[in-house]
């Protein structure tokens, strides 16, 4: 499969949270053999947890289902840009790339905002890239943001 079919695997994340009243945000976690270990989408309300970001979630899924708290040769597809948190999160795990869709100019934290991944303080760095299907996930989360709006 390649990166646009991964990402699509997360599009279809982000509109299942969509439907659940959350921010539409999915990811999705793919391990060296090309095979999803973990899928999920934005869930903080849902859950009544802060942290429950799309990637947070599936960095937890992907190690439960592992059992093993590092997911090196791992890639991350995220319908957004991460933020800081997220970016934090990912480092840890050390996953070895990141996939995102959309850019966040005002939250993201991998190519804007505060480039967590080019700090010194960063134990880990993975290989980024942005921008695959970002229409999609960009038109996705403002026809999300549209109809709220109008509530």
């Amino acid at each position: 499969m390649t990166d646009e079919d991964y990402m699509r695997e997360a599009l279809y994340e982000a509109q299942a949270s969509s439907a659940r009243g959350e921010v539409p945000v999915g990811a999705v976690i793919v391990n060296g053999a090309g095979h999803i270990i973990a899928r999920t989408g934005n869930a903080p309300i849902s859950i009544v947890d802060p942290t429950a970001h799309a990637e947070i979630l599936a960095i937890r899924d992907a190690a439960y289902g592992t059992d093993n708290y590092r997911l090196n040769g791992t890639t991350l597809y995220v319908t957004l840009e991460p933020c800081t948190m997220c970016a934090g999160a990912i480092s840890n795990a050390r996953i070895g790339r990141v996939v995102y869709g959309a850019a966040d100019a005002k939250g993201g934290a991998v190519e804007s905002g505060v480039k967590f991944f080019d700090q010194a303080t960063c134990h880990h760095k993975p290989d980024v890239k942005g921008g695959v299907l970002a229409e999609e996930s960009a038109a996705l989360l403002k026809a999300f943001f549209k109809a709220r709006r109008k509530k």
